[in-house]
């Protein structure tokens, strides 16, 4: 009788299977308050599939610069890059271009052997891996370390990102034991250009890892529709996922993960599930702060559609 795997053997071989085999990996990526939780519940809900929710890489690998600060304090708001972006070309920092090929394959490997700690715990031999990843901006660097795994590019309307952000910074909510703050007044101008810009950054950086993407191992599911067609929208992922789930199944889970059966007590204002009802910028938002927003945002907010007559007018 052959010996049980100890727990550090079945979470070496679950690595090694990732690494042999990256498109059972999917990354939802994004932006954070575009429904990525609840698209990952409803994914791990179904069978033979493993979530991580939120490993917060992008953070570690792809810190900001400058630091939000900049946006209350500069003249005007600046060009926010990323430290790899500033730092690639010189020989000392730490993940510079010129030893890309010692450090890249090391980085893959750090993050197989995370992951498959994981499935080894939770999952089977033969288990998806989706990972939602609320550092989006360092998608390039997810792909080129696992080009062959799969892609969730969940995309919402910039402005209601930035609403729903903007809930999250108030006293009492959810966030603020996350390490987000109960806003000032005079610094909610300031926080909505920085959000702005952020929505920005990783909207257009995830749209270009998604066109070098084989379209068989992508799909792009806007929010609001997502709202308007739960069960077809989740079975578009499973379909790029490999997933063969039966229509029933999925009419199950989607009906499962419904808001409408969250307690009431449990969603709204300062809540992580707040209302689900897209365009709330509009009534929340003064004038001045739409403007602002939107001038941050205007080419990616084109670019996908959202930017409607009355999104315009208020530009003007």
């Amino acid at each position: 009788m052959a010996a049980r795997q100890t727990p550090i053997e079945r979470a070496e071989a679950a690595a090694q299977g990732l690494l042999e085999r990256e498109d059972r990996i999917a990354w939802i990526l994004g932006s954070s308050r575009s429904g990525s939780t609840w698209l990952l519940r409803m994914l791990t809900d179904l069978e033979d599939v493993v979530g991580i929710d939120d490993p917060h890489l992008g953070h570690h690998l792809g810190v900001w610069r400058p630091m939000s600060l900049a946006w209350a304090t500069a003249d005007e708001p600046p060009r926010l890059q990323t430290l790899p972006e500033l730092k690639r070309h010189k020989p000392d920092y730490f993940f510079s271009d010129r030893y890309r090929s010692a450090w890249l394959p090391a980085l893959r490997d750090l993050i197989a052997r995370r992951f498959g700690a994981t499935l080894a715990e939770r999952g089977g031999p033969e288990s998806t891996l989706v990972v939602k990843e609320p550092g989006s901006h360092v998608a390039d660097l997810l792909f080129d370390a696992f080009p062959g795994s799969r892609l969730i590019f969940l995309l919402r309307d910039g402005r209601d990102v930035v609403d729903s952000w903007l809930d999250a910074y108030r006293q009492g909510s959810w966030a603020i034991d996350g390490g987000a703050y109960a806003v000032a007044d005079r610094g909610r101008l300031a926080l909505i250009e920085w959000l702005a810009s952020v929505w920005s950054f990783r909207t257009r950086t995830v749209a270009e890892v998604f066109d070098r993407v084989p379209e068989s191992h992508r799909v792009l599911v806007r929010y609001e529709q997502l709202l308007a067609d739960p069960v077809g929208e989740l079975r578009r992922v499973c379909e790029t996922l490999g997933l063969e789930m039966p229509k029933r199944r999925i009419e199950t889970v989607t009906a499962q993960h419904a808001i409408a059966n969250i307690d009431a007590k449990r969603r709204g204002r300062l809540h992580e599930v707040r209302k689900a009802a897209p365009g709330g910028w509009r009534e929340n938002l003064s004038r001045d702060e739409q403007r602002a927003m939107q001038a941050i945002m205007a080419a990616e907010l084109d670019r996908f559609g959202y930017r409607d007559a009355g999104s315009r007018a208020v530009a003007a």
